[in-house]
């Protein structure tokens, strides 16, 4: 690999297919997509946006399970292999740091999570409707049983809060995209930072829509990965088309000292809803990553996707030559 891969785990049980023959894309689909179908549990709807982590030799991870009243709520699971999943039956029940009910920031709605290992524990962020007004979640775990609920980042509106796996110049970081009640016709993707993961200030701008495929809005996708050439970051795009919203992703690489910098961003999208699974759904032609495993020793990517807001996709990558892709067609 010329690419070099740090603060990541050497993960040998990633899951992976290579890429089929005659594949010309950056990323390809897993075969048996889709990896997680709507009906897992009892209660659900649909599942789909969701993030996992490495854990204990295996997998763990926070899932978007939209319920069959259609309440939005978020669900821990565990893997072996990370395809095969067991998604516990009832939603996360969230306490604080003195094991009560998390009361102060009682929630409506929970969906879209992304998960991260910094430190000590894992840390959850998700789109959290506080009193029916989204803005960022931020909870944290240390086994995925006991969940600790902490202040809300932002004030609404927000949405696609991530963070960064470790502080930056002493500084926990994290990515979002301010926006607005609704089903949101903008959005560019900022960056804000805290001391303590309670105050967040010194935002900075990242980048903004730019090109035809995510003209409408933009929003960071899985954690960054912290790569030789710079903080690798996956994120989705919007296109307002005239038969409604089509969300592709794609990815750029960020200063690693200065993450608001933007050193690279690729002008094409790498994988956009085009199989029937990412087409036909509760809300069609949507393919949105929430989450990236990513094998420190050989450069394997596999990427989590929701699809068309139904299903769980996986795809994968080699580090080396999706940067060498974003170098290339940088824009």
């Amino acid at each position: 690999m010329s690419v070099k891969i740090f603060g990541q785990q050497s993960l040998p049980n990633i899951p992976w297919q290579d890429k089929p023959e005659g594949c010309k894309d950056v990323v390809w689909r897993y075969t048996e997509n889709p990896v997680i179908p709507r009906d897992l549990i009892p209660s659900s709807n649909s599942i789909f946006n969701s993030a996992v982590v490495p854990f204990e030799g295996k997998f763990a991870g926070v899932f978007r399970c939209d319920d069959r009243s259609r309440n939005m709520v978020i669900h821990a699971g565990f893997s072996d292999d990370a395809i095969n999943w067991n998604i516990n039956h009832d939603p996360i029940k969230w306490i604080n740091e003195d094991g009560d009910i998390a009361e102060e920031n009682a929630f409506c709605y929970a969906y879209d999570p992304r998960v991260v290992f910094i430190e000590d524990r894992y840390y959850i962020t998700w789109c959290n409707g506080y009193k029916w007004r989204p803005t960022i979640g931020v909870g944290y775990t240390f086994d995925f049983k006991t969940f600790y609920q902490l202040e809300n980042a932002f004030l609404p509106f927000n949405r696609n809060g991530v963070l960064f796996p470790r502080k930056i110049n002493n500084k926990y970081v994290m990515l979002s995209r301010p926006s607005d009640s609704g089903h949101t016709p903008f959005g560019d993707i900022y960056l804000s930072q805290s001391p303590d993961m309670k105050y967040w200030g010194e935002h900075r701008h990242v980048m903004a829509p730019k090109m035809g495929w995510e003209a409408t809005k933009i929003g960071a996708g899985p954690i960054p990965i912290e790569t030789s050439e710079g903080w690798l970051m996956i994120y989705h795009g919007v296109l307002n088309s005239c038969n409604g919203f089509v969300y592709s992703f794609s990815a750029a690489i960020l200063d690693i000292d200065k993450p608001w910098k933007v050193k690279y961003r690729c002008k094409n999208y790498i994988l956009s809803p085009q199989k029937d699974y990412e087409c036909i759904g509760d809300v069609p032609n949507v393919a949105f990553p929430c989450a990236a495993l990513v094998d420190a020793d050989t450069g394997r990517l596999a990427i989590y996707y929701g699809c068309a807001d139904t299903v769980t996709g996986l795809a994968f990558a080699q580090i080396d030559e999706l940067v060498d892709y974003i170098k290339k067609n940088s824009d």
